[in-house]
This record gives C-alpha cells, sequence and structure tokens, in this order.
C-alpha cells in the first residue's frame, strides 16, 4: 500500500501515540497534535523523522482554524484521541454546586467530542476519497461514567452523523471503544490495584487491555479492506462489554 498522510490528535501519549507509531512505522506521513509541547517533541524523537506535530488544544476553535494552516492539505486518515475524562484532573463539585457541575460536564464534551467535531470538520474538504475517520471512544457509554460516558456515547451519534454525511465520497467513520487499557495516563495514577482488579475480573481473557489492542483494532478500520464498515463501534475490551 501507498505511503498515506495520517493525522493523530492525542499524539504525544498513551493510545494516540501508540496508533502514531504503529502507522510511521509503515512509513506513513504522520502529524501528530495535543496541548502539551515537550510530550509531542518526545514522542517525534522517539519515533522519528516522519513525524512532525502541532501543539494546539483541539476542543478550542480558534486554536483549531489557527492551526488550520500547518495541517496537511490532503488527508488519507484521521485518528481522534484526544480527550481522557477531565473529572480526574479537578476536584468533584458539592452536588449542589450548579455551576461546578456544568464545568465539569463541559470540560468533558469539550474534550471529547467538540475535539474530535472540530478537527474533523477543519479537515473535510482535505480528505481523499475513500479517506477513513476513527474516533476514540470508551467502554463508559455503554457502562455509565458521568459526564465522561456521556461524552463518549454522544462520539457514537456523532460518528453515526457523519458517516451519513461523507459516506458518497467513500469516507468511513467509526468508533474504537476501549476497556481498561495499560500503558496510558487515562487514570491520572488514581486506579488501584483493588479495582484495577475488579475491571479485568470483568473480562473474558482475563487480562487488562493493551494500547497495540487498541492499534490494531484502529488499524484495521483505517485500511483499504474496511470500506464497507462505517458508522459502527468496535469494542476492544477483552468481553467486559458485549457490544450489542
Amino acid at each position: 500500500m501507498a505511503a498515506r498522510t495520517i493525522v493523530v490528535t492525542g499524539g504525544g501519549t498513551g493510545i494516540g501515540r501508540a496508533v502514531a507509531q504503529s502507522f510511521a512505522a509503515d512509513g506513513d506521513t504522520v502529524v501528530i497534535t495535543g496541548r502539551r509541547r515537550e510530550r509531542l517533541e518526545r514522542a517525534v524523537a522517539e519515533i522519528g523523522p516522519s513525524v512532525r506535530a502541532i501543539d494546539f488544544d483541539a476542543s478550542d476553535p480558534v486554536a483549531v482554524q489557527a492551526a488550520a494552516e500547518h495541517l496537511p492539505e490532503r488527508v488519507d486518515v484521521l485518528v481522534n484521541a484526544a480527550g481522557g475524562n477531565t473529572g480526574f484532573d479537578q476536584p468533584a463539585p458539592a452536588p449542589d454546586d450548579l455551576a461546578g457541575i456544568a464545568a465539569a460536564w463541559r470540560a468533558n464534551l469539550d474534550a471529547n467530542v467538540l475535539s474530535a467535531v472540530l478537527m474533523t470538520t477543519v479537515l473535510t474538504p482535505r480528505f481523499v476519497d475513500g479517506a477513513r475517520i476513527v474516533t476514540i471512544g470508551s467502554i463508559a457509554a455503554h457502562q455509565g461514567s458521568g459526564s465522561y460516558g456521556a461524552a463518549k456515547a454522544a462520539v457514537e451519534v456523532w460518528t453515526v452523523d457523519i458517516a451519513g454525511r461523507l459516506g458518497p465520497r467513500a469516507i468511513t467513520a467509526n468508533v474504537v471503544a476501549p476497556g481498561l487499557t495499560e500503558g496510558t495516563e487515562f487514570f491520572r495514577d488514581s486506579l488501584t490495584d483493588e479495582r484495577r482488579q475488579r475491571l479485568i475480573n470483568a473480562t473474558k481473557n482475563g487480562r487488562a487491555g493493551r494500547t497495540d489492542d487498541v492499534t490494531a483494532a484502529v488499524r484495521y478500520l483505517a485500511s483499504p479492506e474496511a470500506g464497507h464498515v462505517t458508522a459502527q463501534v468496535l469494542h476492544v475490551n477483552g468481553g467486559a462489554y458485549l457490544g450489542r
């Protein structure tokens, strides 16, 4: 397969970094984005010269518009990996703190939904016919996790919409929804041994997921062979959620 141009948001760490590294190993040109320049620079140094980085906040429309001139003019694959549970970054608001609750919900919606919506929108004119859009969802969309789970559920519904709108150009849009995945910063060091074991016990294969597991699913959906797979959610969770 000829080399392609891949854009990976949230490409400095975790799943996004693993995805970027995998595509770069194929000889593809990879552009990673994120808010933390030092993490992006580290990823570029470790992955190699086929990767370049652009630092901006993908949930900020002004920042996305400003970054547009630095993004590729032709894009074969967009992987929306930016996001995560912003609730881990700040104390939970009190039950009667409506302003705090609203802010917490907006933070997760911005990080997980708007980042994907804005990046997909700005790149839509640059997608080649037959391009692939893969967005990282979560098992939380089906098992509940407050504003984070709601945001990931919204990602799934939005993906159905863009699959319909871009389908006439043979562009597919899908979600990869991981469960517990090691090798990421998701839990911000808050995952206890007890909870980790409980999550593993919920799987059918008795282990935590790895970033390579998620990357393999992304690569399939980004492949030419997956041209008739669109508006779908591919669950990567060891059977902890059956995806019906």
